[in-house]
């Protein structure tokens, strides 16, 4: 199986997993951007702005949390390589229309690799951690829709989410 056919980056030519060699990549600036949902009652989601939740403030918790969480994804990710992250930036906003919060995390660096998976592991534990602080009021939220909105730098290029 080779990495051509399969496209897979962490796939050797035997099948096995390991982790990409980028010591010849350049360095570029390099951005990406993540986001995800928690869908909860509107009672929840009003709890939450009214800043009533037994937790605490739910949103600073979670933007906090999502920021953590990509400074640490290389220990959470098998294959993934540690990185000097520049910037990360987690944006949660009301969403009448779900109900619920819009998660919204961007990672920023200059290196040889992309930031794509620390954006979505900011956004994942932005959402897990909402639905923690919030579970005693609701235990029927959803998490959902999390995915790469867009990209930049790299030999990849420039990439934007049909849906975003």
């Amino acid at each position: 199986m080779s990495t051509e056919k399969t496209g897979l980056t962490h796939i050797d030519a035997s099948g096995e997993a390991h982790m990409v060699d980028v010591g010849d990549k350049a360095e570029t600036a390099r951005s990406a951007t993540a986001g995800g949902y928690v869908r909860m009652k509107p009672e929840t989601l009003a709890l939450i702005r009214d800043g009533n939740a037994k937790k605490g403030d739910v949103i600073g918790t979670a933007r906090l949390a999502g920021i953590m969480a990509a400074k640490q994804t290389s220990n959470l990710i098998p294959l993934c390589h540690p990185l000097m992250l520049t910037k990360v930036a987690v944006d949660i906003a009301e969403d009448a229309a779900l109900p619920g919060l819009r998660v919204t995390a961007t990672a920023k660096l200059t290196g040889r690799t992309g930031v794509e998976m620390e954006a979505l592991t900011a956004v994942s534990v932005a959402c897990l951690t909402i639905y923690d602080m919030a579970k005693a009021a609701d235990r029927s939220m959803e998490i959902g829709g999390i995915m790469l909105l867009e990209k930049s730098g790299g030999k990849s290029g420039d990439f934007r989410h049909p849906g975003a």
